[in-house]
């Protein structure tokens, strides 16, 4: 795993806050983003850097065990500073069913994994990654098995967008 005291001047335990409220602004390397669904999980990478988020892949596995070693290895691959994990909220900004489970993601990726993980508003990533791929001649079904992880492209990318500014 990265060195967590590499990560900036942002203080990086911010386990005092709220999982939804924390920022590390401060933050320099590679970061993967989760498109968090009960049956599948969409992934994606981008660097601070750069500023450009990339989809990566979708997860798809039944039970918990094998997502999170799915996750694991992606870690040890990538060696990100930061996770990031969509924020499912209704389009009048209240929480429903999946925000709870978005934020028990983010929480158990934090716990097991020992990285700062931020959550950032997912509202409208799905519909923007279906016009995003249809744009790409990607239609119908053929949309399905890149969809979550086109999703988790544009929550990184709302990311950095928003808190590491563009170059």
């Amino acid at each position: 795993m990265p060195d967590a005291a590499k990560l900036g001047k942002q203080p990086l335990n911010q386990s005092h806050l709220p999982i939804t409220q924390r920022r590390y602004p401060d933050v320099s390397g590679t970061v993967l983003a989760f498109d968090f669904g009960e049956k599948r999980i969409g992934v994606a990478v981008g660097d601070t850097l750069l500023k450009l988020a990339h989809a990566l892949l979708t997860i798809e596995a039944e039970e918990n065990a094998a997502k999170f070693a799915q996750i694991d290895a992606l870690l040890q691959e990538w060696r990100p500073v930061l996770l990031v994990v969509g924020l499912p909220m209704s389009m009048d900004g209240e929480a429903h069913a999946m925000t709870a489970l978005a934020q028990k993601f983010a929480q158990r990726l934090e716990g097991r994994f020992n990285l700062p993980v931020v959550m950032v508003d997912e509202r409208l990533s799905s519909a923007e990654a279906a016009q995003t791929l249809y744009e790409a001649g990607v239609r119908g079904r053929a949309q399905k098995p890149l969809l979550d992880q086109v999703a988790a492209q544009t929550i990184l990318q709302s990311y950095f967008d928003a808190y590491h500014g563009r170059a």
